[in-house]
């Protein structure tokens, strides 16, 4: 059943630049732009996909976000996760329904909205009161205000409440201090996974994971790089989102293995 644009939800605005502005429909409010002034009672009872005019007659198209969407337009205090990197933290991690995740360095709130919409069950630490604060908003905005967030003021260097944790997901720039704490709060098999901006930072949280029960040590990066296509030409564009972190996962296990010794002794035989 294709529903309408309700007063109260966000909408993608698209110009015909492909410039895309994020707005809350109000009853007689309106969205000013260079390109022209729109009226929310316009856009309220449309069905998404549709087109709107503004007083300067150029077109808007207008959708419901996606994550991806909100994330790069959300009011934020601390910069987030881009989306490419979001969705590799989810298969990194194998984050899935029920899981009981431990995330560390809330920031803005994108990684805790993406964690909650896979259906896990997060519990969030922050050390800014500020930024605890604007990631619950910019969950509820999206999630809607019954979605149940479990956000504390702590300082995870210190300790992890509770030993049953699936996943612990870290952004801060020193996660090697909590590696100690995350080895006691995961179960065995657990994810351990890190977002940090530099290689050397990540060196060191790899060290750091070598010498405790942690095995399959993995540090990916990732890049997007989209493509023009049009009927005369083909190729990739200008530009592109390159480096923007590097993910380290590791598993909570029981004792540790030389992993790649045995695969040559078993080559070998």
């Amino acid at each position: 059943m294709v529903s309408e644009l309700q007063l109260g939800e966000r909408v993608m605005l698209i110009d015909q630049k492909d410039r895309r502005y994020l707005v809350t429909l109000r009853d007689g409010a309106s969205f000013h732009t260079h390109a022209g002034i729109v009226a929310h009672n316009d856009i309220i009872g449309l069905t998404e996909g549709a087109t709107v005019v503004g007083n300067t007659n150029r077109p808007f198209l207008v959708l419901r976000p996606t994550l991806a969407d909100v994330v790069l337009k959300m009011p934020r205090g601390a910069q987030v996760i881009y989306p490419k990197d979001l969705g590799a933290i989810l298969l990194a991690a194998d984050i899935g329904p029920g899981m009981k995740v431990l995330e560390a360095g809330v920031g803005s709130g994108a990684l805790s909205m993406t964690l909650l919409r896979a259906g896990a069950h997060v519990t969030g630490y922050e050390i800014r009161e500020d930024f605890a604060e604007r990631a619950r908003i910019n969950v509820e905005a999206m999630l809607g205000p019954d979605i149940h967030y479990d956000i504390h003021i702590r300082d995870v260097t210190l300790g992890i409440d509770g030993s049953d944790f699936d996943r612990v997901l870290l952004d801060m720039p020193e996660p090697w201090k909590v590696v100690e704490h995350a080895e006691q709060a995961l179960k065995p098999g657990g994810t351990f996974l890190a977002y940090l901006p530099t290689i050397n930072q990540t060196q060191l949280l790899r060290e750091t994971l070598n010498k405790h029960l942690f095995g399959l040590a993995e540090t990916v990066e990732v890049l997007r790089r989209t493509w023009h296509v049009t009927d005369r030409s083909v190729r990739p564009d200008h530009r592109m989102v390159a480096h923007t972190g590097f993910l380290t996962s590791a598993r909570r296990i029981l004792q540790k293995v030389d992993i790649r010794a045995e695969a040559g002794d078993a080559e070998g035989d």
